[in-house]
């Protein structure tokens, strides 16, 4: 298994799965879980760019073109998967390791490199090819986590203290760096709204046992916190972790009150909170993409680990490219295509394109 960067928009799920992962596959049960009719129709494409030995999608626009990295053995590379299945790998110069962490509607994407001594910086690369550095002032850290149609870019970055911020960086090249009033230990951006709205979580950790809360910064820059609230076979939630934000205001994102169940969650923008449960008993959550029409995609853990689709009535289906042994989507766009990796039998983890299901007319798919 190769150790490999990880992308913003996969550090928090990456995070909580990696610390529940063998546990929740001790309680591997023998339920069979049957596809939807919509997974069954779903078309899945495996790709990987010429030459990579691991391939990680991040992030896919409404046309279809994708972005993330890929491993040869030796560096990685970002690279632009064209809505036609065309591969342009690009490289920051003089970086050993290059990483796209989302891709626009005009085919903007934003992500970061690591310079010779390991230091990550943020990255815009332009339609023609064009890469631009940038990083806040006082960063030694900066991960973008997501660019809107205007171009405005969020993300994370850490000063020399190690302590996390957030930023905003303007169409102009502007970079404004902002924390949740009531965070004490660092603010970590996870996703950006079309409009300019902000979510991702903080740490508090003037309070025991030092949780993370959720949050969501409007475009005047005021904040609005919020947890789940306690329940019936949950408890009291220690962390709150949002990870996308569609253009309804609608957030989702996953919450544990323990080290063994994740569950997930979709927050509306008047308040309400409805939890995600994966199909599976005891399945840890993790929804991490969120489209505009509210449908939602991501990976459960729990009788394997599979991806899985919620549409806008709440109805989960389970999928899986074709000889998958574990499946993560990573985004899912405005016509429903899904795409994130999967790793087959051997370990090898390839990229994948869920493409809609047909839509049936006088019984035939069309």
């Amino acid at each position: 298994m190769t150790t490999r960067p990880l992308a913003p928009a996969q550090l928090a799920p990456a995070i909580r799965q990696n610390a529940r992962l063998a546990l929740s596959l001790l309680g591997l049960c023998a339920l069979g879980l049957s596809l939807s009719a919509s997974a069954q129709q779903s078309a899945f494409t495996t790709f990987d760019p010429p030459g990579s030995i691991e391939t990680i999608p991040n992030s896919m626009n409404r046309s279809g073109a994708i972005t993330g990295y890929y491993f040869d053995g030796n560096m990685f590379h970002g690279f632009l998967r064209s809505r036609y299945g065309t591969f342009t790998t690009f490289d920051f110069p003089g970086a050993p390791t290059t990483a796209g962490a989302s891709i626009n509607a005009a085919g903007v994407i934003t992500g970061f490199y690591f310079d010779g001594n390991l230091v990550a910086h943020g990255f815009v690369r332009s339609p023609d090819g064009t890469l631009t550095s940038f990083d806040p002032v006082g960063s030694v850290d900066t991960q973008p986590a997501g660019i809107n149609p205007v171009g405005e870019i969020s993300g994370t970055y850490y000063d020399a203290n190690h302590v996390s911020h957030g930023f905003l960086r303007d169409l102009d090249g502007a970079i404004t760096s902002f924390d949740d009033p009531d965070s004490s230990g660092g603010t970590i951006v996870t996703g950006l709204s079309p409009s300019g709205e902000i979510t991702g979580y903080y740490n508090d950790w003037d309070e025991d046992p030092k949780p993370q809360h959720g949050f969501v910064r409007s475009q005047d820059g005021a904040y609005t916190t919020f947890d789940l609230p306690a329940c019936s076979f949950c408890g009291n939630v220690l962390s709150t972790m949002p990870s996308a934000i569609n253009a309804a205001g609608e957030i989702i994102g996953s919450f544990y009150r323990d080290y063994v169940t994740v569950y997930g969650f979709v927050r509306d923008r008047d308040g309400e909170i409805t939890i995600i449960n994966g199909p599976c008993p005891g399945a840890s959550t993790f929804p991490n993409s969120i489209n505009a029409a509210g449908v939602i995609t991501g990976n459960y853990v729990g009788c394997g680990a599979h991806g899985f689709v919620r549409d806008r009535d709440g109805k989960i289906s389970t999928f899986d490219p074709p000889g998958s042994a574990s499946t993560k989507p990573t985004s899912i766009n405005d016509a429903g295509a899904i795409t994130g990796s999967y790793s087959d039998a051997s370990g090898v983890t390839h990229g994948f394109l869920r493409s809609p299901a047909a839509r049936r007319r006088g019984g035939q798919q069309h």
